[in-house]
């Protein structure tokens, strides 16, 4: 009786499975190269208020970043992406660390030495907004350096762009999982 009770839960565990996995195959996705814009929603961290929103638009001199922030303190805050899409943790820790795939050093946005996460300083007004516009070059859709299915982490503090590894700016305040935006 035991046998058989243990041979029916794995027949049905492998069932289930393959319904799941057959379903996942048919779930529409955008062909390699294809995809034009992604969207990242900022959500705070345990304690914090920042939020926002984060676009990221193919063109024909690279990735159009323009970030919407609310929530903040007056000043410069740091954001980067980070290497994985969890924003699970509530300090943002589950986001790993910045997304570099080519190993390089900590540097600014325009900098062609740096981490392809380094987006750099957002600087935020009177009212706790913030508005940022700028084309990316090093940012991509595609392959090891797709930024698809990775966070953005904004940070309490402003990055000073040279320390290692991370520019030194402090806490993370909010965080979001970068995705396929129609």
């Amino acid at each position: 009786m035991k046998t058989m009770y243990k041979v029916t839960i794995i027949v049905l565990v492998l069932f289930t499975s393959f319904k799941v996995l057959n379903a996942q195959d048919k779930m529409p996705k955008p062909p390699v190269g294809q995809t034009q814009k992604a969207i990242c929603i900022l959500y705070p961290t345990q304690g914090n208020n920042a939020s926002g929103t984060i676009t990221f638009t193919k063109t024909e001199n690279g990735i159009k970043v323009v970030a919407e922030l609310q929530g903040l303190s007056k000043g410069k805050h740091g954001f980067h992406i980070h290497e994985f899409g969890d924003c699970s943790s509530p300090d943002g820790t589950s986001a790993g660390g910045h997304f570099n795939p080519e190993g390089k050093q900590h540097g600014a946005p325009m900098d062609m030495m740096r981490h392809e996460g380094d987006m750099g300083n957002i600087e935020a007004d009177d009212t706790g907004k913030a508005h940022l516009e700028y084309i990316d070059k090093m940012l991509s859709f595609d392959g090891v350096h797709s930024i698809l299915g990775r966070s953005v982490i904004l940070h309490k503090s402003e990055d000073d762009l040279k320390t290692q590894p991370t520019g030194n700016a402090g806490a993370r305040i909010a965080c979001g999982v970068i995705g396929v935006a129609k």
